[in-house]
C-alpha cells in the first residue's frame, strides 16, 4: 500500500451528479446482467429503477461505503507520495483502475446477493481449509496493521487542528470507534458511514486550492506514462495495491448480505436470492462508489503534484506531511480540508477493516455474525473485532512507525490479492453457488485483467526488493 520510497472551472452540483449518472448508467446495465439472463431482464423494470436524482442517491449503500473506505489515510498517503514524487504523470492510473476495481467489487457484491453468504463462508464450503485458513490469517493480520496506521492517522489529523499529543488520542479514538461498532445498530452505522463519505470531497477542494497546471493535468490524465525506473514501478505497484485491496472483497459481499437482511427484517435468517432488479441497483451502487473512490484518488494525486512536486518538494512519507506541506503553498483552507479528510476517512475505514476481519473469522468457524446483531448474540464475531482494535492500538503504543506498518500491509496484501481474486472468479462462475447468475463475459474479462495486474504487481514488488 506504500511505495518504498489561471483556468477556472465552474459546475453546479446537480449538473455534475447528473453527468455522473449518465456516465455510470450504461456500464451498470452491461455489468449487472450476465449473458444467460436475457429472459429475465423484464424484472428490471422502470418500476424498480430510480427515476430521479433523489431516487438514485437513495439506493447508494454498501458500494458507496466500500468505495469511500478505499481512500483511507494509508491510501491517501500513497496517492500523495505519488503526486509529490512523480507529479501529474500517474493521473492516468485513476482511469485504468476504475473499471477493474468496479468489476471486482461488483462480482463480490453479486456473490453476496445471490448466495446470501460472505466470501469466507463460501470458501470454507467449497475449498480446502488448508487454503482458506492461511488466506484469512493473512487478511486479519494485514487489516489489523492497517487499522493501527489509520487510528494513528486519525490522531495525527486531530493533532493538525488541535495541539493534543497523538499518543493521548489513540485510546479515546479506538474506544469510541469500537463502542459504536459493537453497541450501535446496523442502521446507525450505515448512516454514519454514509455521512463520512462526504469527507472525501475535502480532497477535491484541496486540489483546486493548490492551483494546478491544467495543461500538465490534461496530459498526465490522457497520455499514460511508463518508466522502468524502480521508483516509478514501485509507485505504480503501490497505487494498484492500495486501490484493489483484499479487505474490500470480503466487506462488499458481507455488507450486501447485511443489507438484504435489513430490508427483509429477518436478521437471523438467510436472505432471499436477489432479483435482477436488485442486482441492477447493486451495480449502480458499486459503480457510483468506485467512481467516487477513483475521483478522489485522482484529485489527491493532483493536489500533491500541484502543491508539492511543482514547488520542488518531492518526498513525503505520510498524508499528514502532505497536509502540512500544503499549508504554506495552497493556504490554510487546503490544510484544514486535508486534516478533516484524514479524520473522516480514518473513522470510516477502521471499523470496516476490523469488521471484515470479524466476518471472515466468524464465517470460517461457523459463528453467528453481523453488525445488526447484539453483542451477546454474536460473541465470537465481536471478540474478533475487539481484539483487532485493541491490537491495532497496541501496535501504535509500542512505537511501530506508520510507514513500516503500511509497508508490511502492502507486502501481505500484494501476495494475497492474486490467489484471492482467482478464488473469487471461480466462485462467481460456479453454478452450484450462483445458479443462473454466474458471471457474464464483461465481468470475467475485468476480473481476469485485474488478477493479472495484481500478479504482475507482486512480481514487480519482489524485483524492486532484489534490485
Amino acid at each position: 500500500m506504500i511505495a518504498p520510497y489561471g483556468l477556472t472551472i465552474k459546475a453546479y452540483p446537480s449538473t455534475l451528479l447528473t453527468l455522473a449518472i449518465a456516465t455510470i448508467r450504461p456500464v451498470t446495465k452491461a455489468m449487472a446482467q450476465p449473458k444467460d439472463e436475457t429472459n429475465h431482464r423484464q424484472e428490471a423494470t422502470a418500476e424498480a429503477e430510480p427515476k430521479s436524482l433523489k431516487g438514485y442517491l437513495a439506493v447508494l449503500g454498501p458500494g458507496l461505503i466500500t468505495g469511500a473506505s478505499d481512500d483511507d489515510p494509508s491510501g491517501i498517503g500513497t496517492y500523495a507520495m505519488a503526486g509529490a514524487a512523480l507529479g501529474y504523470s500517474t493521473l492516468w492510473t485513476a482511469l485504468v483502475t476504475f473499471p477493474l476495481m468496479a468489476g471486482i467489487q461488483l462480482i463480490c457484491a453479486r456473490i453476496g446477493l445471490v448466495s446470501g453468504s460472505g466470501l469466507a463462508g463460501i470458501m470454507c464450503r467449497r475449498y480446502s481449509r488448508w487454503l482458506v485458513y492461511p488466506a484469512i490469517a493473512g487478511l486479519v493480520i494485514a487489516n489489523t496493521i492497517n487499522a493501527a496506521a489509520d487510528i494513528q492517522a486519525i490522531a495525527a489529523g486531530i493533532n493538525l487542528l488541535i495541539p493534543v499529543p497523538i499518543l493521548a488520542l489513540i485510546l479515546p479514538i479506538g474506544a469510541l470507534i469500537l463502542a459504536v461498532q459493537v453497541w450501535g445498530s446496523y442502521k446507525l452505522l450505515v448512516k454514519i458511514f454514509r455521512w463520512l463519505t462526504l469527507s472525501l470531497f475535502a480532497y477535491i477542494g484541496a486540489a483546486f486550492l493548490a492551483h494546478p497546471k491544467w495543461h500538465d493535468v490534461l496530459r498526465g490524465t490522457l497520455v499514460p506514462t511508463f518508466s522502468l525506473n524502480s521508483t516509478y514501478l514501485s509507485m505504480l505497484v503501490a497505487i494498484l495495491g492500495t486501490t484493489i485491496s483484499p479487505y474490500l472483497f470480503f466487506w462488499q459481499a458481507n455488507q450486501e448480505v447485511e443489507e438484504q437482511k435489513a430490508k427483509q427484517h429477518k436478521p437471523d435468517s438467510k436472505p432471499k436470492t436477489a432479483t435482477s432488479s436488485e442486482l441492477k441497483l447493486a451495480a449502480w451502487d458499486v459503480n457510483a462508489g468506485m467512481l467516487l473512490s477513483n475521483v478522489v484518488m485522482y484529485f489527491i494525486i493532483l493536489a500533491s503534484a500541484a502543491a508539492l512536486h511543482d514547488s520542488g518538494k518531492t518526498h513525503i512519507d505520510t498524508a499528514t506531511q502532505a497536509a502540512e506541506a500544503l499549508r504554506p503553498i495552497a493556504g490554510e483552507a487546503a490544510y484544514i480540508l486535508m486534516a478533516l479528510g484524514l479524520i473522516g476517512t480514518g473513522v470510516l475505514t477502521v471499523p470496516i477493516l476490523t469488521g471484515s476481519a470479524g466476518y471472515s473469522v466468524a464465517e470460517i468457524f461457523g459463528w453467528k455474525c453481523g453488525l445488526d446483531k447484539k453483542p451477546h448474540a454474536a460473541k465470537g464475531f465481536y471478540w474478533v473485532i475487539t481484539a483487532a482494535t485493541v491490537v491495532a492500538m497496541l501496535i501504535v503504543y509500542v512505537g511501530v512507525k506508520p510507514m513500516d506498518a503500511l509497508f508490511w500491509t502492502a507486502v501481505i496484501n500484494g501476495f494475497l490479492s492474486p490467489p484471492l481474486l482467482i478464488i473469487v472468479l471461480m466462485i462467481a462462475n460456479d453454478k452450484k453457488v450462483m445458479g443462473r447468475r454466474v458471471n457474464g463475459a464483461i465481468l470475467n474479462v475485468l476480473g481476469v485483467i485485474a488478477t493479472l495486474f495484481m500478479a504482475v504487481a507482486a512480481i514487480v514488488l519482489v524485483f524492486t526488493w532484489m534490485s
